[in-house]
């Protein structure tokens, strides 16, 4: 072929050179900070699940967090949006995101708010990304791969699923789209930042491989596909709580000292009424029951509600491990009335959730594959195929852009010389 006679391939011999020694260093970095974070995180829930007055002390931790972002000179964050627009337009991610995030979050789970942590690992790996490309002086499209390299990284340290991670990275910015250049560079930083936090941190990651999968058969799959189908209404019902109740905040509440003193008021009532602190924090609990056969029907519902009270009033986190949970618990719920082992309900239902979430059907899939193995896998595609499908144009991110239809084919004439 052309492309690999005489100068181009040292030229493609240059790129290695350069892609795989930075991608390495960056996944050491993302590594370490991202196994910081996790670490970080699950002491802080620990620590509010053994003390759960801290929850009084609320709206104090949101003045916190306003004033933490105040003074870093974010007057409107953006949040994960940012870290999508800054990519599409080729531009540098603020290095101050990394620390204003990190510390945010942990507030913000300390409390007893409702919240993820990936929005931590998107921004994170954002802003270190973007900071070492401009140590080390590299162009702008360059930047750009650094930058999604470094939210690869610490997404893969954040939830041990370093496929995933990848892929993720590589289709959340634009849907219809993924974006193959990336690949070598993020693969290197994901597999490098997963290794650091299984490794080296020794971080127990989620394990749920012991949900038996079923035979191939009609009936179950009919089964699957209605938990795909409600698994897209409940992304959409949830990215719509979240967005509505983040508008009228704000409309209503226009100062953002008052607004979140109103949200840490209104997550200590909820707190008050279900008063089992089963719903506050990261929520891994409302996890580990469901895949045990305890989840409860009201689970999703009110975790829902929590996390929308908790990021639509201005505290910080993440919506994906939420996702996670809504989706699982739904599917437990929906799979014991259909007839489907609870567990393998919970299954189907967190990873098409999360894909009508996110609008990426392959780490979805892949994300099926690293969380509960490959004898599925016909089932979660399914069930992915239909939630990405039928969730429409909604998405978690309002900055990721639609490129292509979902529904409708448009193929590029595009031809290959060799």
């Amino acid at each position: 072929m052309k492309d690999f006679k005489g100068g181009n391939l040292k030229y493609y011999g240059r790129l290695l050179l350069k892609w795989i020694p930075t991608s390495i260093v960056l996944g050491i970095i993302g590594g370490i900070l991202g196994s910081l974070f996790v670490l970080g995180v699950e002491k802080s829930n620990e620590i509010w699940h053994n003390n759960s007055w801290l929850v009084y002390f609320l709206p104090i931790a949101g003045l916190v967090i306003a004033l933490i972002y105040q003074v870093c000179g974010f007057k409107e964050p953006k949040g994960t949006n940012r870290i999508l627009e800054k990519v599409r337009a080729d531009e540098e991610v603020s290095i101050k995101v990394a620390p204003t995030i990190f510390i945010s979050t942990i507030i913000t789970h300390l409390f007893g708010g409702s919240a993820g942590r990936e929005g931590a690992a998107v921004q994170i790996g954002g802003s270190i990304g973007s900071g070492f490309s401009k140590l080390l002086k590299l162009d702008d499209k360059d930047t750009s791969l650094m930058v999604i390299s470094g939210v690869t990284a610490v997404f893969a340290a954040l939830f041990g699923t370093p496929i995933t991670a990848i892929f993720f990275a590589l289709e959340v910015i634009s849907v219809g789209i993924i974006y193959y250049s990336g690949l070598v560079p993020c693969f290197l930083s994901a597999i490098t930042a997963f290794m650091i936090g299984k490794n080296v941190f020794q971080i127990k990651y989620l394990d749920l491989s012991f949900v038996e999968i079923p035979k191939l058969n009609i009936e179950i799959l009919l089964k699957v596909s209605v938990i795909g189908l409600l698994s897209a209404f409940l992304s959409v019902a949830f990215i719509t709580l979240l967005s509505k109740t983040n508008k009228l905040s704000k409309k209503y509440i226009p100062n953002t000292y008052i607004r979140i003193l109103t949200g840490a008021f209104l997550v200590i009532i909820l707190t008050l009424i279900f008063s089992e602190g089963r719903y506050n924090g990261s929520g891994e609990m409302i996890l580990t029951d469901t895949f045990s056969g305890n989840g409860r029907p009201e689970d999703f519902i009110l975790k829902m509600l929590f996390t929308a009270v908790t990021l639509g009033f201005g505290f910080k986190g993440g919506e994906i491990v939420p996702t996670f949970i809504i989706g699982a618990g739904m599917g437990g719920f929906v799979g014991s009335i259909v007839g489907l082992d609870p567990a393998m309900g919970a299954a189907i239902g967190l990873v098409a959730t999360f894909c009508g979430a996110v609008n990426c059907p392959m780490a979805s899939i892949i994300l099926s594959v690293e969380l509960f193995g490959g004898e599925g896998l016909i089932y979660f595609t399914g069930a992915c195929a239909i939630s990405y499908a039928f969730s429409g144009y909604y998405s978690l991110y309002s900055s990721q852009k639609i490129v292509y239809s979902k529904i409708k084919a448009k193929f590029l004439n595009v031809s290959v010389k060799h």
